[in-house]
């Protein structure tokens, strides 16, 4: 394949060579570029030969002398330079499947692309992976791989996935693992389906490639309103979740014997559903799997404590709120009854926003809309501001998943919203912020 080069930056190595927007990308070093992991692979050298076409004809060589790792300057319609590789899956717990309908186009997009993984952190199946693209990521040594496993029973992975190459997951990883790859998995259970003996299958033949295989996270299937003609599930009860935490455990308990490490860990949802205690910080190691929810309450908390007994008290009057979702409702509460007792006069007032929009079983304040924050603060207290997690509009960064913006919402509360990092550290400094002397 080869692409447009749409930009070249100004007195970079490629500009300083001759070449500019209009031409067509061949190679680099004589490797034909695919996309942006071949240009970012093979461009890394001191000396490279790139080979252009100019106004359809002809094939010019030029050779570049540039600082190693020096980026060459050239910039591509997208960022990936060809289209994002989609999914082919119909998982029955896709959470995409259950949006409701007239949302905008980008929120049904499935994305499950390999090259995102390494770039971005997004977790894929591998059933999009060719096999010249497992050879590619063991040649630049692409690591860590984030892999959506949920079962490791080939059988049960094709019944759940609806796709045929689902049955591969556990080769591809051993294969990955013995060109040295590391790889993060995440494992989303489905009460009565993937759990129970199916859960210990899993956590027994993931653990098993430690340490390149350094993390599983469990999460509990979101189930929203919109699953009608879809395949049956029902949400995680209190006791189905205590059992899935000690077979986690059971497991996490043999990997710190032996490897000294917990690998394995149930997300925080696993907890909160379960009623049990959120577990400290240190039971988390590293805090591999935060992505997924795993430990987030834990390091909110940390964070928030760290900061917290960095400060000086003072009795400045501050008059604010706060919304989350009903998940981190309980440990935001508990922080700022901490934070009172150094800021007597310091008033945050914590409002948990029920998910009418997508059904109650959705509990995280990423998936709160708009129209549900303004319907519910609208007879509420708001003090002199409104502080709102980043994560509720971490799709587009600028629009809630209603389309709704951030003006929308301070026009209809009629109060000033800020829009906050969902660290501890970031928390505090925001409400204490907010106040005069």
């Amino acid at each position: 394949m080869s692409v447009v080069i749409c930009t070249v930056e100004k007195d970079s190595p490629a500009y300083r060579a001759g070449i500019r927007p209009g031409e067509i990308l061949l190679s680099l070093n004589g490797h034909p570029i695919l996309d942006i992991l071949d240009y970012q692979f093979y461009m890394m050298e001191r000396s490279v030969a790139i080979a252009t076409r100019k106004d359809g004809v002809g094939c010019f060589v030029r050779k570049i002398h540039k600082e190693e790792y020096e980026d060459l300057g050239l910039g591509f319609e997208t960022y990936l330079m060809d289209k994002h590789h989609t999914c082919k899956n119909k998982c029955v717990f896709c959470f995409v499947d259950q949006m409701p309908p007239g949302m905008r186009e980008s929120l049904y997009e499935k994305d499950d692309d390999a090259r995102l993984s390494f770039l971005f952190g997004n977790y894929i199946t591998l059933t999009n992976l060719e096999q010249r693209e497992i050879e590619r990521i063991k040649l630049m040594h692409i690591s860590p791989i984030n892999v959506s496993v949920h079962t490791t029973n080939p059988e049960l992975r094709v019944k759940m996935m609806k796709n045929p190459r689902a049955a591969q997951v556990l080769s591809i990883i051993r294969e990955l693992c013995e060109a040295g790859i590391k790889v993060n998995t995440q494992i989303v259970l489905c009460p009565g389906l993937n759990d129970g003996e199916e859960l210990k299958r899993s956590l027994k033949e993931l653990g098993a490639l430690y340490p390149n295989v350094q993390s599983i996270a469990c999460v509990p299937v979101g189930l929203t309103d919109y699953r009608e003609g879809l395949f049956e599930l029902h949400p995680y009860t209190s006791r189905e979740a205590k059992e899935v935490i000690d077979i986690i455990h059971s497991f996490a308990g043999q990997f710190e014997k032996e490897y000294g490490e917990r690998i394995c860990y149930p997300s925080d949802e696993f907890f909160l559903k379960a009623g049990l205690p959120v577990p400290p910080p240190e039971y988390y190691g590293e805090f591999a799997q935060l992505e997924n929810g795993v430990g987030m309450l834990a390091l909110l908390s940390q964070e928030f404590e760290e900061a917290l007994s960095a400060k000086t008290g003072d009795t400045v009057e501050r008059n604010l709120s706060l919304a989350t979702g009903y998940a981190a409702y309980p440990t935001i509460k508990k922080l700022l009854v901490r934070m009172k007792e150094k800021f007597p006069k310091t008033q945050c007032r914590v409002y948990p926003i029920r998910n009418d929009f997508f059904g109650h079983n959705i509990t995280v304040a990423g998936l709160i809309t708009a129209t549900d924050l303004m319907k519910q603060l609208k007879p509420q207290p708001l003090g002199e501001r409104l502080l709102l997690p980043t994560v509720m509009l971490r799709h587009e960064q600028d629009k809630f998943l209603d389309d709704h913006t951030i003006a929308d919402v301070e026009n209809a509360l009629k109060v000033p919203v800020t829009v906050i990092e969902t660290d501890g550290a970031s928390l505090l400094d925001a409400i204490l912020h907010s106040g005069t002397a």
